[in-house]
């Protein structure tokens, strides 16, 4: 592990090579798993406050799980905020444009209607955040999936670390001068 602002980040995150390959997952990340995806705080104000306007980039049984079950749901094992899954684990705000999975919200932020692109969870995927309760650091860690081989595969084909890969969501998350020293650990640890 790799200390970076009261941050513990694990250290695959700057070695395993990692580019999303959608044409062999199909955005599968989005309809697998257990739990919708996590959702901090504000994120829950957010989806409340702009509902209405994500609507039209939502599916039809989405919108009616939605109307039935919430737009997030407390997932007790795991005690978080999620997004609301449908009844075949998918995800209520994905929707599949040219055979492949794509976020609704994110389609509406695209298109100018919000400014909220997605929940950060998303936007973060592979690494996962979990809290230190002793001393409240976050913890990055790599979530390995089977799911994204290939996306492991294109990564180590183009040669793309994983945190390079992920530079946007981790600005957004925890700024600038964060990623720059994530730079710095990456350049260390990664060999010439």
């Amino acid at each position: 592990m790799v200390i970076i602002q009261n941050k513990l980040i694990s250290e695959d995150i700057f070695k395993v090579q990692f580019l999303c390959n959608l044409n062999a997952c199909k955005g599968a990340c989005c309809w697998e798993g257990d739990y919708g995806a996590p959702l901090t705080v504000e994120e829950v104000e957010t989806l409340d406050h702009i509902y209405e306007d994500l609507k039209p980039f939502l599916q039809a049984t989405s919108i009616k799980k939605i109307e039935e079950a919430g737009k997030y749901v407390y997932y007790e094992e795991i005690k978080e905020q999620g997004t609301t899954l449908l009844e075949n684990g998918a995800c209520v705000y994905m929707t599949f444009q040219n055979g492949q999975a794509k976020c609704g919200i994110e389609e509406a932020y695209n298109q100018g209607i919000t400014k909220f692109k997605k929940p950060i969870s998303c936007h973060l995927y592979p690494i996962r955040i979990s809290k230190n309760e002793n001393n409240g650091f976050d913890i990055l860690e790599y979530d390995e999936w089977d799911i994204c081989k290939a996306a492991c595969t294109l990564g180590a084909k183009e040669q793309l670390p994983m945190y390079q890969f992920l530079k946007e969501a981790l600005i957004r998350k925890y700024g600038s001068e964060f990623y720059e020293e994530m730079e710095g650990v990456g350049n260390y640890l990664l060999p010439k």
